[in-house]
């Protein structure tokens, strides 16, 4: 399934944009730089190009740390294999606003246009985290048409899954990414762009949580 929208105005929250930029609680930001915050807010829309794709494959096997789909896909991980071992299906999807607001950044930064061009990045990474979260969405409404329910959301390079599994996620789109490009080092392009796999089967799979079994309290993707 692919979706193209430019005419969905994604709201994105100015206090995390603040919180991304180095403003929590703790420090309260000068007048001037919420004031550039909000104004890059009301326009960052005109900058997205945002676009989606996902498929639904149904799970084949799932052995030790290997995940096999249909397609002669195999995921690689131990995480990944504990996630899809309750599920029936997985969902494989990208995402990205495209390149125009990373574009804009660039020059800003070039221009030597510093707080400008962090701001517009962290609303860039907000607005990039805002479209995942609406392709979740639609995943999840597809599986309660099915009577089913959907796992928390995973991407090449999180806990054990190698961010060359990319490479197999990409595979398994069927040449169909959303107009994301795949580099030899497995970053995307345009960069704000994310990638990942959601599973589908009953109840149970809402609860599985690595971050329970985990060792790295430090990690920014805890949940």
């Amino acid at each position: 399934m692919l979706a193209i929208s430019n005419q969905i105005s994604i709201d994105i929250d100015r206090k995390q944009v603040l919180c991304d930029i180095g403003y929590d609680t703790n420090y309260e930001p000068p007048s001037r730089v919420v004031s550039l915050v909000n104004d890059y807010l009301e326009h960052a829309n005109y900058l997205i190009d945002m676009s989606y794709s996902y498929v639904i494959k149904h799970i084949d096997l799932v052995q030790d740390s290997s995940v096999s789909i249909e397609s002669s896909i195999t995921f690689e991980s131990e995480i990944i294999a504990h996630l899809l071992e309750r599920c029936e299906k997985v969902a494989v999807f990208v995402a990205t606003i495209g390149n125009r607001l990373e574009e804009m950044a660039c020059r800003l930064a070039e221009n030597r246009l510093v707080l400008q061009a962090r701001v517009l990045d962290a609303i860039g990474s907000r607005a990039t985290k805002k479209v995942v979260h609406l392709v979740q969405d639609r995943i999840a409404d597809e599986a309660s048409a099915q009577g089913l329910c959907t796992s928390r959301r995973f991407s090449p390079g999180y806990c054990d899954w190698g961010i060359d599994q990319q490479k197999v996620l990409f595979q398994a789109m069927n040449g169909n990414p959303a107009g994301i490009q795949l580099t030899d080092g497995c970053l995307m392009i345009p960069r704000k762009s994310i990638s990942g796999i959601v599973g589908i089967g009953p109840g149970n799979v809402e609860n599985y949580n690595p971050c329970d079994t985990c060792n790295k309290p430090d990690c920014p993707e805890r949940k």
